[in-house]
């Protein structure tokens, strides 16, 4: 569990990563305002931070499992599973790719495999109306037949994701908002 120093630490690094100015996000919206939480995911203090707060909340959902779309969740995936190691709880840990590869075994989905007897997770770095989590989500599903407990993100922008992925039988649990900010 993080301690409060250090919630305000990776509150600090998440607000550092808050650029304002007109962007498309990768939705297709227009936003003011843009989270470039890989600032965070790729600082090795944030990522730690992040990952132990996702990894609390992985917990509390008794997953065994944890991934999510490359390249935003690479980073999470990866320092989640380090730290899961350390502290002795075993983790399958997966990425989604955004198509599967043209060569090799073709797969969507890379890492050690799930078994429909798996409980899942889906991570993210920032989350806006959740289209990104529901492919990861679906093609757990459709490839595994796991079950997908919840998806975890850094930051929720508040634009939909939570109700669209409700509607696909997802809970999204969200370590800061953007009101936080």
């Amino acid at each position: 569990m993080l301690d409060p120093a250090d919630m305000e630490k990776l509150k600090a690094k998440v607000n550092g990563a808050l650029l304002k100015g007109d962007v498309t996000l990768a939705s297709g919206k227009k936003s003011s305002f843009y989270f470039d939480c890989r600032m965070v995911t790729l600082d090795q203090e944030g990522a730690h931070l992040a990952a132990k707060a996702m990894l609390e909340e992985i917990r509390k959902l008794s997953a065994n499992a944890v991934g999510g779309m490359s390249i935003g969740a690479d980073p999470l995936v990866s320092t989640i599973g380090n730290i899961a190691h350390v502290e002795g709880l075993p983790l399958k840990l997966f990425y989604v790719r955004k198509e599967a590869k043209k060569h090799g075994r073709r797969k969507l989905i890379e890492g050690p495999g799930l078994a429909d007897t798996d409980r899942a997770v889906i991570v993210e770095d920032v989350t806006t109306t959740g289209g990104s989590a529901l492919k990861a989500l679906s093609a757990v599903r459709r490839e595994f037949g796991a079950e997908v407990l919840a998806v975890v993100t850094l930051v929720d922008r508040q634009e939909g994701a939570a109700d669209f992925l409700a509607d696909s039988g997802v809970k999204l649990i969200s370590i800061f908002e953007a009101q936080d900010f």
